[in-house]
């Protein structure tokens, strides 16, 4: 078994392949995704609805099994956990984060009690109870007696994120956070996993479909059809600015702040974007053609015969 002494990444997907099967149909949402993740790192993953993102959270958050692939996260193999080790990793290694706050929350209860019901359940060997220190980590020890529908979206979300911590997990996962919020309030939820993330050095995956979110980070995975497309990595020169500012430009594209790279698989494959191949002309078919000048490859589309 590894562990994080030799190696860097605290998430390894190779060839992950997960396919729901019911009588009569057979739905394959992810078709051989790669991926890697560093100790530490804050990532965002982003693709439409469908594309498999919420299948590969729901696979690291041990909350699905993968049908196929190889799937390591922490040093621990997830394809080979017995029912009682997946209960123990999903306690001790993993937060979640979900977009509805009816998931994370019990609206009869306090924010303090939310958080403490969590540890009682979780306890480990009679460990001190921190719940009010986690309020007051995530901005609301003035709140801790309030109930849910005493705070509003943000705040909810707030506690959310404590409820998550309260295990001090290796990995926070948060799927869709900002969906049911505003803008601002939005705006302020990224800001505080970039301030978890720094203080803390805990690994975050946000799994979205806004371009806008993954602005606050430094590497973007773009899920396409289960697969990893490509990647966006913050411009070294935007990346200055913002430590010379202190903020982001809200209203930039992704592509002016982060460089997108495509992702080629161990086998050399890759997937192209729909409307790259249609500015070439590629309508139907399957066949393309290559030709290397240089240091350049071409994709040209094949003359018509």
């Amino acid at each position: 078994m590894s562990s994080q002494e030799d190696t860097k990444y605290v998430i390894e997907c190779e060839n992950l392949v997960k396919i729901y099967k019911t009588s009569d149909i057979e739905v394959v949402a992810l078709q051989g995704l790669d991926l890697t993740v560093e100790y530490g790192e804050l990532l965002a993953i982003i693709g439409n609805s469908g594309s498999g993102k919420s299948t590969l959270l729901n696979m690291l958050g041990g909350l699905d099994k993968p049908s196929a692939g190889k799937l390591l996260v922490n040093g621990r193999d997830l394809f080979k956990l017995k029912d009682e080790e997946m209960t123990i990793y999903k306690r001790d290694t993993v937060g979640f984060v979900w977009q509805n706050n009816a998931r994370n929350l019990i609206p009869y209860l306090s924010a303090v009690e939310n958080i403490r019901l969590v540890k009682n359940i979780n306890r480990r060997r009679g460990g001190p109870d921190n719940s009010e220190e986690l309020l007051e980590l995530v901005g609301l020890g003035s709140r801790k007696n309030s109930k849910l529908a005493q705070l509003s979206g943000g705040e909810q979300q707030r506690v959310a994120i404590a409820i998550a911590l309260a295990n001090d997990p290796k990995i926070l996962l948060a799927d869709e956070p900002t969906g049911a919020v505003d803008t601002k309030t939005s705006n302020e939820i990224l800001d505080f996993f970039n301030r978890l993330n720094r203080d803390l050095k805990i690994t975050i995956i946000i799994v979205t479909h806004d371009r806008q979110i993954a602005k606050k980070v430094d590497r973007v995975i773009a899920i396409r059809d289960g697969k990893t497309s490509s990647e966006f990595l913050r411009r070294k020169s935007y990346a200055e600015e913002i430590e010379q500012i202190g903020s982001l430009n809200t209203h930039s594209e992704i592509n002016e702040t982060h460089e997108e790279l495509a992702v080629l698989d161990k086998a050399g494959r890759l997937q192209i974007p729909r409307e790259y191949l249609d500015k070439i002309g590629i309508k139907n078919g399957n066949k393309i053609k290559l030709e290397v000048e240089g240091d350049r490859i071409y994709l040209i589309a094949p003359k018509e015969e």
